[in-house]
């Protein structure tokens, strides 16, 4: 086999491939990328076996067909020292020898029997659904609601994306218990409802695919497996498996204390004040009244603390609420309005935050923190 190829194209669709190979894999032949020749296109394959990325390049200048895992690490390591230039490489199908040809040298590289590369999963046809979404409602869902997935061992259904499709829009949820987002758009919709849970490290790989996407993406999926299709690149992963709790159910529906604020000016008081708060706890307390809030924190042990006043728009009753700064800083960091509207019922209950204006029509967002005890 014989194939020339650019070695900066090369080289960014294998760095895209190499994010799903695991430094903790079982089986040694997953650290190789699978190559595989044929007609006048390589096709290029990464698997952990949870999740499997796939890309392919047109080629020009193409001899024979076939196929060989070669090592990823080392050939990504090669490729990134070489400036732009085409590179020719010829591989023996009978001894697993890849050699590569540069412009002023060549380099060997030992491969292995592509024979040892598991199988790809198949869609069950019977069980499988489809649609076609939009690449930019795909990419916002996943990068609004990733930072909010879990680390739970023990509900390993919190640790992925809950994504929901119905014939008004389709809502992507990920919640670890102290917060919980829910973005919808209905720009992306079905002819029926389903739902499945995305895994985080496939997420992960969608998110920074998806910013070079131009067309729609195809997803396939049936009960254990989903299918995303992308101009270049075809990513499979494993679902995970059982039921998300019932979200909407958390959600307060009488929240009759509404604040709305400057996003920035809140997320830098915060972050600032946030700094005087106990580290074990990061409790901040927001005091609102008469179009005022009040953030403070202090450190007992360490007899320090920080108060800062901001102006507000407040309807409802005087309030004392407090929150783990940690986290309603990444709430206020992942909202992209320029004001933000906080809607609370009591202290004791969680707390919504959500764009004051929506700069997309099509999307919805909320996020929702729940309180901390103050202890006066």
């Amino acid at each position: 086999m014989k194939f020339v190829v650019s070695s900066t194209e090369l080289l960014s669709h294998l760095a895209s491939l190499s994010r799903v190979i695991s430094s903790k894999s079982t089986m040694p032949i997953l650290d190789n990328f699978l190559f595989q020749l044929a007609e006048a296109e390589i096709t290029i394959t990464a698997s952990d076996l949870e999740s499997t990325l796939i890309t392919s390049l047109k080629l020009d200048n193409i001899e024979g067909e076939g196929s060989i895992a070669v090592p990823a690490k080392l050939f990504i390591d090669t490729l990134k020292e070489f400036p732009e230039q085409p590179l020719t490489f010829q591989i023996d199908d009978k001894s697993y020898v890849v050699e590569i040809f540069s412009d002023n040298g060549k380099y060997s590289i030992m491969g292995q029997n592509a024979e040892d590369y598991p199988v790809l999963p198949k869609l069950n046809e019977e069980a499988a659904s489809s649609i076609n979404v939009s690449h930019v409602a795909l990419r916002k869902g996943i990068e609004k609601t990733l930072f909010a997935t879990a680390d739970d061992e023990l509900r390993p259904v919190m640790n992925g994306i809950f994504v929901e499709l119905s014939p008004n829009f389709m809502s992507f949820v990920a919640s670890d218990a102290h917060k919980l987002v829910r973005y919808r758009r209905s720009d992306a919709k079905s002819d029926f409802d389903s739902s499945f849970i995305l895994p985080k490290k496939p997420a992960g790989l969608l998110k920074n695919l998806l910013p070079k996407e131009e067309f729609d993406v195809k997803i396939e999926f049936d009960e254990k497996n989903a299918f995303f299709t992308l101009s270049n690149y075809k990513l499979i992963c494993r679902l995970v498996e059982g039921n998300y709790p019932s979200y909407n159910s958390v959600i307060p529906t009488k929240n009759p204390n509404v604040m709305q604020i400057d996003r920035l000016q809140f997320f830098n008081t915060v972050k600032r004040v946030s700094v005087f708060s106990n580290q074990a706890s990061n409790l901040i307390k927001l005091n609102i009244a008469d179009n005022q809030l009040v953030v403070s924190a202090q450190d007992i042990d360490f007899s320090i603390s920080a108060v800062e006043r901001l102006a507000c728009e407040y309807e409802g009753d005087e309030m004392e609420i407090g929150f783990k700064s940690t986290f309603l800083q990444e709430i206020l960091t992942n909202i992209s309005a320029s004001d933000v509207k906080v809607e609370m019922s009591d202290p004791t209950r969680a707390g919504l935050l959500l764009p004051a204006e929506n700069a997309d029509e099509n999307d919805d967002m909320l996020m929702l923190l729940m309180p901390m005890m103050i202890n006066a």
